[in-house]
């Protein structure tokens, strides 16, 4: 045990320890694989029984390799940021990668606050997993010849953009509802000043459009991705008088709010009311009754935004980046239209097109 008086170990104390030279240490540190086994083992050692911590800081300015990625998420206080985040430390730890993250919470300050950070810390590559992502900040990195691996961006040459197939999991979700014989389907959608909300609104959209029910105004109300904004929409629904037999919503967080309000109108989830999420985050298996959502897999986003970063490689990311799948996972809260009831809204109302 080392004496906690003394000062910390140092890369000159291992090497004095191990027997070795300063140059061996910082090899084995970093780990090159030309060192003779045994002597590699001696510094690991040493290393460890003088509880050595090398400086990254101090490696990254010799070096020049920091042996860290940036994260950039959109929020913490949502569910799936969180799981995603820990998806991707799994997958950097197996790479030997430590990570970095920010959280821009969809402010252009915050955004630009992450990106000075990442470019102090030397990173080598950035994933960016928000859905409104400042592009001249994204183009910065790429001008910093940082290795960028994007999602819900606009298409730009110098960035790998990592395409989420939304499409797939709203389909599924509406040819499931209409297959039970729903047809008066609302949805909540989110931002559309977002790019996720207008693909996903227009997923929607098109989805009805393959069942034969043409999309009024009515049928959409705009939330905010939270379950604030979840309990609002559900609000105003309940408030027009023409209640649907489903409602689609553009996540969980959303879904798991109007939950709270149908409940709190007297009705019944799935009886009454269908209902289906997105993103599949952990909670959603516990809801009351279990949620009904399009999965969105946090570990397979982490591994496809990772192998375009080819961290550590000269290699230019794999043509063409794997389209990101969405799937239906059907638990309890979809069920067969409420019997007595109109399955049709009718409307005046000129459909959406998209």
């Amino acid at each position: 045990m080392v004496d906690a008086s003394k000062s910390p170990a140092n890369i000159r104390t291992v090497a004095k320890r191990a027997h070795v030279s300063i140059a061996t240490v910082s090899r084995v540190m970093n780990g090159i694989t030309t060192v003779d086994s045994k002597i590699a083992a001696r510094v690991m050692k040493a290393a460890a029984d003088l509880e050595y911590t090398p400086n990254t800081q101090a490696r990254a300015l010799v070096s020049g390799k920091s042996g860290m990625i940036g994260l950039i998420v959109s929020e913490i206080t949502n569910p799936f940021f969180p799981e995603l985040i820990q998806q991707f430390e799994d997958e950097t730890v197996k790479r030997g990668y430590e990570m970095l993250i920010g959280s821009t919470n969809y402010s252009t300050a915050r955004m630009t606050q992450c990106i000075r950070r990442m470019l102090e810390r030397k990173v080598e590559g950035v994933a960016v997993m928000t859905f409104g992502m400042d592009e001249a900040l994204l183009l910065e990195l790429s001008r910093r010849g940082i290795p960028v691996a994007s999602v819900g961006t606009p298409d730009i040459d110098s960035i790998t953009t990592i395409e989420v197939n939304h499409r797939q999991g709203i389909q599924e979700a509406i040819q499931h509802l209409a297959v039970m014989g729903h047809r008066a389907i609302s949805y909540i959608g989110g931002s559309l000043d977002l790019l996720v909300g207008r693909q996903r609104q227009d997923a929607y959209i098109q989805s009805m459009a393959q069942i034969g029910i043409p999309v009024t105004p009515d049928q959409i109300v705009q939330g905010d991705h939270t379950m604030d904004g979840g309990v609002a929409a559900g609000e105003r629904i309940f408030a027009s008088g023409s209640i649907p037999t489903a409602i689609l919503c553009y996540n969980d967080l959303t879904a798991i709010g109007l939950l709270h309000v149908i409940s709190r109108h007297g009705l019944r989830v799935p009886e009454d009311i269908s209902v289906i999420g997105f993103d599949d985050i952990h909670m959603a298996q516990f809801t009351v009754p279990p949620l009904t959502t399009i999965r969105m897999s946090c570990s397979t986003l982490a591994t496809t935004a990772l192998d375009a970063l080819c961290l550590g490689s000269s290699q230019k990311p794999p043509a063409p980046i794997p389209v990101v799948p969405t799937h239906l996972i059907v638990r309890q809260t979809s069920g067969y239209p409420r019997q007595g009831m109109p399955a049709v809204r009718t409307s005046s109302a000129s459909p959406v097109t998209v």
